[in-house]
């Protein structure tokens, strides 16, 4: 939320200095994310002064340019070389002097120098207005009129605007705060409860005469459930035009960008007192009829954007006696928009359900400042006020008439909501003891009601200007609020119950896994669940979930695959030169299962890329490989209490070459290297690896397994090695499995050391080296045992895998 300065200022009885406000809202709950002085004219003019010219002369050395002496403050004269054509005795000019800094409309800032302009000294510069940033002509240097006064500021003489914009950082429930008014109320409330004397917001004025009944028209709800009330008024013989100074000047000023006078008046009341309003064009207007309803669905209605759009029979629509004019809070039709040429205009000013305003927002994909305030709840009290203050506005501006009377259907009143207060609860959410006169000027300076007063309870009604409170927690709030969130006391001591964990022992093996990915170098990742579907496989879009009312057509589907948003944070981080990433994130999946079904799954994602080790004089650099990867998967499932992990090959659509990490035929994970053709719809080019752990089953099997703890052995562990020469197409895995089908028990570790190829060995051969590891807990083995097992080993290989022992 954007808030002027200057425009608050109008409806606070006292002048408060921007930090001591900035520190006021901040303590009250709306929170100043930022406060930055906004001109009109960068720089405001600062250091510049209008000059008078007294002589022009041609230059010396060039034909194009002339020497001027120009007479500025105290008697002054400096000597300026200038090349505009224009220049002429007598002519009131602006002039930047030594020192002063200009800030043209386009390119950088320019401090003035002393220079030397073909052998002439400048000691300043005669100013366009593009190099000073009031207009963007740059025919010639700005020729003022003669009654502007030499030395007078160039501040002072164009008072370029400038005020102090506060961000706010707001809470969705904080529709009360969405106005300049709405904040007034706040401050006011706040002053009267520090400073104990009442203090209360100046409202604009609001009073209408009418002056005719020459534009009579009539209006109708047919759908009371979506518009709870409905206010209106013509005004007639306005002229579209520009705007003044002021009023632009405000819109400018909060990001607004002024269109016309009528236009800016309904956004200036929007932002003024949170009520959004629209005009018509009251001569369009079949049957001079206003009709508030819904139409079949497919109808088309053409929007003021020029865009077709096929109507749902939920959008609410504003209807004249033949067709639909507007899409009730949310965006006008093209027909019945205010042109200029429109000569007489219908100003509404209504309370829409905020439901079915964000639905038809969304739907349309029209995100529009009208439909932000409906869509959160606006004050059902304040729609006359808001139009009659823009009708005053209209009149004064645009020259109008009031020709007919205010109309306001609100055929069903809304009941104000009732909360009973106990103090009891108000001591024991605040921590305070608050004095119940405090509670009640606090409350009545935000415009609660108090209905009854007890010894131990209060009953109020809340101000329409207020939906978001709704229970005794929420009336607690407002008061902290005003009391100042700076000003909760801090107890001595704090009780805590704790809380009885249900899935702790799940929750303690995801902590202990990231702990040990932390060590090991990783950080931890959290991407959002929804991602864009054009990023997925046509497999994986059949049982893709996708969202009723997407925020963007960016964010369409709730992820089937953990990949694409880590893609994103990879191409974010390697944008900025972060190359050597070791990332992993816990998450969730998505899918559809059968009609109507879905299926979420939890997974543990790693993704490395980049280098794993960088260079220095004791060891060179070292790329990542999904060697580094597999060995911190291995690592992870024996943390769990998993062992007898199998790595195979397998096909996926997202690696390259992938390696499945299996148990009794269960797959627990899935990694290898990305496909660069996947990686290329992110951007990414450096080689990512990464593995999909099934979290789901690895905390099964885990949990079910349990992890033992044993001694250490008492005896030593023998080893012996082999070189095996074989094939080339053959990998180590399949060694390992011959070796692991002989069972023998007392073998712990089979491991490979070194790979070695050579025209040496053979056409089409290579050579692994294995490493194997034996244990008996109860005796010291014998040469005479290990011979034995090794020579079952050797027999083994060299029958089933054609292997050669390498001596």
């Amino acid at each position: 939320m954007t808030i002027s300065y200057n425009w608050l200022c109008d409806y606070l009885p006292l002048t408060i200095e921007p930090e001591n406000l900035s520190r006021i809202l901040t303590s009250i709950g709306l929170e100043v994310e930022k406060m930055d002085k906004y001109e009109e004219v960068k720089g405001g003019l600062a250091g510049l002064v209008i000059g008078e010219v007294m002589e022009v002369m041609q230059h010396p050395n060039a034909d194009k340019l002339k020497v001027a002496k120009v007479a500025i403050s105290g008697g002054e004269t400096l000597q300026i070389v200038c090349g505009a054509p224009n220049v002429a005795e007598g002519q009131k000019v602006v002039v930047a002097p030594v020192g002063a800094t200009i800030f043209p409309t386009t390119g950088e800032p320019l401090t003035m120098k002393v220079a030397k302009i073909r052998g002439t000294e400048s000691f300043g510069m005669i100013c366009a207005e593009d190099e000073i940033g009031i207009g963007s002509s740059h025919a010639g240097i700005m020729v003022l009129p003669l009654d502007a006064m030499a030395g007078t500021p160039a501040a002072s003489y164009f008072k370029p605007y400038s005020d102090i914009i506060f961000e706010i950082g707001l809470t969705p429930n904080r529709m009360d705060a969405m106005s300049h008014l709405g904040v007034a109320r706040d401050v006011c409330a706040y002053l009267t409860h520090h400073d104990r004397k009442e203090v209360k917001p100046v409202l604009p004025k609001a009073l209408i005469t009418v002056e005719n009944k020459s534009l009579p028209i009539k209006a109708i709800i047919e759908n009371s459930k979506a518009c709870a009330r409905y206010s209106g008024i013509t005004i007639a013989q306005i002229k579209v035009q520009e705007s003044p100074k002021w009023i632009k000047d405000r819109l400018k000023a909060i990001g607004l960008r002024p269109i016309n006078n009528i236009v800016d008046i309904t956004n200036y009341v929007l932002h003024e007192t949170g009520q959004p309003l629209h005009a018509f064009n009251y001569d369009a207007i079949a049957g001079k009829q206003i009709i508030v309803k819904n139409l079949p669905d497919n109808t088309p209605f053409k929007t003021l954007d020029d865009k077709e759009r096929s109507l749902s029979n939920d959008d609410l629509m504003i209807c004249d006696a033949e067709k639909g004019m507007c899409l009730a809070g949310v965006f006008g039709g093209e027909e019945s928009g205010v042109v200029n040429s429109t000569k007489n205009i219908f100003l509404e000013s209504a309370f829409f359900d905020p439901a079915t305003i964000r639905k038809t927002s969304f739907r349309h994909n029209l995100r529009t400042d009208a439909a932000t305030r409906f869509e959160k709840g606006t004050d059902i009290s304040n729609t006359v006020f808001a139009l009659k203050r823009a009708a005053l506005l209209i009149k004064e501006i645009g020259g109008g008439e009031i020709s007919s009377d205010v109309i306001d259907l609100y055929p069903n009143p809304k009941p104000k909501t009732e909360i009973i207060l106990k103090n009891g609860y108000l001591k024991k959410l605040s921590g305070k003891n608050y004095h119940s006169e405090t509670v009640k000027r606090i409350l009545s300076s935000l415009g609660f009601v108090i209905i009854k007063e007890t010894i131990d309870a209060l009953s109020v009604e809340v101000p329409y200007h207020k939906p978001d409170v709704q229970i005794p927690a929420d009336v607690v709030e407002e008061i902290l609020r005003i009391d100042g969130l700076d000003n909760i006391e801090i107890p001595g001591a704090i009780t805590i119950t704790p809380s009885v964990e249900i899935n702790y022992k799940e929750d303690a093996l995801k902590e202990k896994v990231a702990g040990f990915l932390i060590g090991t170098g990783f950080n931890e990742i959290l991407t959002n669940s929804i991602t864009n579907s054009k990023y997925l496989t046509e497999k994986e879009v059949a049982s893709t979930v996708r969202l009723l009312n997407n925020l963007s057509s960016e964010l369409d589907v709730l992820r089937p695959v953990m990949l694409p948003t880590a893609l994103e944070v990879i191409a974010f981080n390697i944008n900025r030169k972060n190359t050597d990433l070791q990332l992993f994130e816990f998450g969730k999946t998505y899918k559809t299962v059968g009609i109507g079904d879905y299926k979420e799954q939890n997974h543990l994602c790693l993704y490395v890329c980049g280098q794993v080790r960088q260079n220095s004089w004791r060891k060179k650099s070292e790329n990542t490989d999904i060697y580094f990867l597999k060995g911190i998967v291995n690592a992870v499932l024996q943390l769990v209490g998993l062992s007898n992990i199998s790595f195979e090959l397998a096909a996926d659509s997202q690696w390259q070459q992938a390696i499945a990490a299996t148990i009794n035929g269960d797959q627990l994970v899935t990694l290898g290297k990305i496909n660069s053709s996947y990686a290329s719809l992110f951007d990414v080019k450096n080689p990512v690896f990464s593995a999909d752990f099934n979290w789901d089953l690895i905390l099964k099997l885990s949990l079910e397994k349990g992890i033992t703890v044993t001694e250490v052995p008492k005896y030593p562990a023998m080893e012996r090695d082999l070189a095996l020469v074989v094939r080339k197409q053959l990998n180590y895995n399949a060694i390992k499995k011959e070796v692991e089908n002989l069972n023998l028990s007392k073998l712990k570790e089979v491991t490979l050391f070194d790979v070695f190829e050579s025209e040496k060995l053979g056409l089409d051969k290579k050579s692994l080296a294995v490493h194997f590891t034996f244990l008996d807990t109860e005796k010291t083995l014998t040469d005479k045992e290990i011979d034995s097992w090794m020579n079952k080993i050797i027999n083994t290989l060299e029958k089933e895998l054609g292997a050669e022992i390498r001596k």
